[in-house]
């Protein structure tokens, strides 16, 4: 039997990669030691953050490399936290290859940027967002979601993450993954319920940084929820993503849909292609006779869709309330399912294909 060897367990530790970064553990230095017994292995491995959500992923994959090493017939692993010091090598590491300018803001980024805007609040604009997004990551997609609505955040409790902080590496900020999905809210970094007393050029730095201070590694599609109307969120999203397309939410009433196609004519005034129109809270499901009952009005989306000559591409029915603990709606419910197709429509209209299947 071949003598085992800690260059050989660190070789074989070479193709597992921190699903963050996707840098290998060994680059990174995540790999803090290796112990030899016999035919045992320990190994202790060491994430960014305590209670890193991906860690299963990186056990799972330490376990197999190991085990496939010849002679090795066991492996004791542990996983636990950087020091100060290490984190510090890690971000120096990670920044080595960073580019001055945000890898996603470059003109040649594969990454499909989708705004989710809508004419007036309490549409509903961030369920949808949230909704699409999870959905989206369930088809395979590696998927990041911008809470730009930045005096309005909701995001992060919909997500029912609100108590979540992100991992800070150095500056450089980790998105909070949930549900499949990386996220960055303003509400990550605003203490309590204070509110953003902030002007335009803020804003337009602060949605700068959003990209330009997180590591948001490789996406398929970034999607954007931005404040209801037309000010200057929206303009930044505009000048700083000029290939960015646009969803439009808006719900029955014609009053909403009025103010819903002013959202879509800016976008299009700017050259932003409106991909099409999502109508939410479009009818109720009746528990009793199942039949639909129009209860806020009838036919907005598709006035929306027919003025900004769009699809009108999916009509989320109105859900109950109920004790859930977010707002991502229960797989198998008439508002998920609703959401699935609208995720498959859109990947086949904008061609977005997985790159990796993910499971998280």
């Amino acid at each position: 039997m071949s003598k085992i060897t800690n260059e050989a367990i660190l070789d074989a530790l070479r193709v597992v990669e921190d699903p963050d970064v996707h840098r290998s553990i060994v680059e990174m230095e995540m790999v803090r030691k290796v112990e030899i017994h016999g035919s045992r292995v320990k190994v202790e491995v060491v994430l960014t953050i305590q209670g890193c959500p991906l860690h299963h992923i990186i056990e799972q994959q330490v376990k197999e490399a190991v085990l496939a090493v010849p002679g090795v017939t066991d492996v004791d692993l542990t996983v636990g936290t950087m020091t100060d010091e290490e984190r510090e090598k890690f971000a120096a590491k990670l920044r080595g290859k960073e580019v001055s300018q945000s890898p996603l803001l470059s003109p040649d980024v594969h990454t499909e940027f989708i705004a989710v805007a809508s004419g007036k609040g309490g549409v509903g604009k961030s369920t949808v967002t949230a909704n699409l997004a999870v959905a989206l990551a369930k088809r395979g997609l590696r998927v990041g979601v911008i809470d730009a609505d930045i005096y309005g955040f909701s995001l992060p409790g919909i997500f029912g993450v609100s108590e979540v902080k992100p991992a800070v590496v150095q500056d450089l900020v980790m998105p909070v993954q949930t549900h499949g999905v990386k996220l960055v809210s303003m509400q990550f970094f605003v203490p309590g319920n204070r509110p953003v007393i902030w002007r335009g050029p803020m804003l337009g730095k602060m949605l700068k940084n959003f990209f330009q201070e997180v590591h948001w590694g490789d996406l398929d599609v970034m999607l954007l929820d931005l404040p209801p109307g037309t000010g200057d969120m929206a303009l930044d999203v505009h000048s700083t993503l000029p290939k960015s397309k646009e969803l439009i939410v808006t719900t029955p009433q014609n009053n909403a849909a009025d103010v819903a196609v002013r959202a879509g004519v800016m976008a299009q005034q700017v050259k932003h292609e409106v991909v099409g129109v999502i109508e939410n809270m479009a009818y109720f499901i009746c528990d009793h006779c199942n039949e639909k009952h129009y209860i806020f009005g009838k036919d907005g989306g598709a006035t929306v869709a027919g003025v900004l000559k769009t699809e009108l591409l999916a009509q989320i029915p109105v859900a109950e309330v109920t004790d859930r603990q977010t707002g991502i709606f229960d797989e198998g419910s008439v508002q998920a399912k609703a959401f699935e197709v609208l995720a498959e429509q859109l990947s086949q209209k904008l061609a977005l294909n997985p790159a990796t299947v993910r499971s998280m």
